[in-house]
């Protein structure tokens, strides 16, 4: 029997042992930086290019609904272009991100941001420090042009001043960090864009590469960002706390291919598509950013459209088994 208590006391010591090294670890290893290339992109001041990047800095791209005072938001949602002084507070399991604040103010904003750094920060998912951002602004297969219409509208912004606070990981998040699980996700390989038009082909540039679709619309996982489902099936859960009698309150993501059985607008016109867009929110449980959608014109909405509709035909999971559950 002593020798059984003396295996389990040593064993105990041992193992706390390795905790407080893997604390140790944790806490003292310094945040991994990567190399990125800065891409080769410049500011222009031509009215053409920034009014580009305004229409996707406000439409297509969604950038004003992360980067924006939680208070603005009923004003995004009725088309009024709020300034981006940052105000997203993505509360998630490993800690708390604060969206930052991109006008060109200098001391809390990117005012004192090269280009190529603002560039790659888009381009690869790599702060001005060197250290990878968690995947939650996809825009890296972006088209050069459209970066420098980006670029170049963000120079053109007036600077606001507000400091924003930095990331609170916890102790999950800083074991992450520490072992690395936030890597730069961009490849660099970006690939030729299309011109605008109402086909496919630039439906799935939008789709994909600026509207960022799949970010919420494929199946993920909320730890590392990893893609684990079809593309565009649906099944991404985002939790909304519980109800009354203690269930489950989600919001499911639906399938946007044109699957008969589960497909959400397999059935659709063009017309309903459009006429879905241009209502803008129904729900406040929505993550769905139906206030900048909108702002999209027909012919971004029938590339949408005719690029969902070519998708092949994924019968989506159920994702979850009881609870209650709101799609988007």
């Amino acid at each position: 029997m002593s020798c059984v208590l003396k295996f389990f006391k040593w064993f105990l010591l041992s193992l706390l042992l390795l905790i407080l090294l893997l604390l140790l670890y944790v806490w003292l290893k310094p945040v991994t930086t990567y190399d990125a290339p800065y891409p080769d992109i410049r500011a222009s001041s031509d009215p053409i290019v920034i009014a580009r990047g305004k229409h996707l800095f406000y439409g297509a791209s969604h950038c004003a609904g992360c980067h924006a005072p939680e208070s603005e938001y009923p004003k995004i949602a009725s088309g009024v272009d709020v300034l981006p002084s940052g105000g997203e507070d993505f509360h998630l399991p490993f800690g708390i991100l604060y969206t930052p604040n991109i006008t060109s103010d200098d001391e809390t904003g990117i005012g004192t941001y090269t280009d190529g750094e603002i560039a790659r920060a888009i381009r690869y998912g790599v702060k001005r420090n060197g250290q990878a951002m968690f995947d939650l602004m996809s825009f890296y297969d972006i088209s050069d042009k459209d970066l420098t219409a980006l670029v170049s509208f963000l120079r053109s912004l007036p600077a606001v001043k507000n400091k924003r606070p930095e990331h609170d990981w916890n102790l999950l998040g800083h074991v992450l960090r520490a072992f690395d699980v936030f890597e730069p996700m961009g490849d660099g390989e970006v690939p030729d864009a299309p011109e605008p038009a109402p086909t496919a082909e630039y439906g799935k540039y939008l789709a994909n590469s600026v509207a960022n679709c799949r970010g919420c619309h494929t199946r993920r996982n909320l730890m590392t960002g990893a893609f684990e489902g079809a593309e565009h099936a649906g099944g991404m859960k985002f939790s909304l706390g519980v109800n009354d009698q203690g269930q489950g309150i989600y919001m499911i993501t639906p399938n946007l291919t044109p699957d008969p059985a589960t497909g959400r607008i397999t059935d659709w016109s063009l017309a309903a598509f459009i006429q879905r867009f241009r209502i803008g929110t129904t729900s406040a449980e929505s993550f769905m950013p139906w206030g900048q959608f909108k702002r999209m014109n027909d012919e971004e909405l029938t590339a949408l459209y005719l690029y969902f509709q070519s998708l092949d035909p994924v019968t989506a999971d159920e994702p979850i088994p009881v609870g209650v559950q709101i799609e988007s």
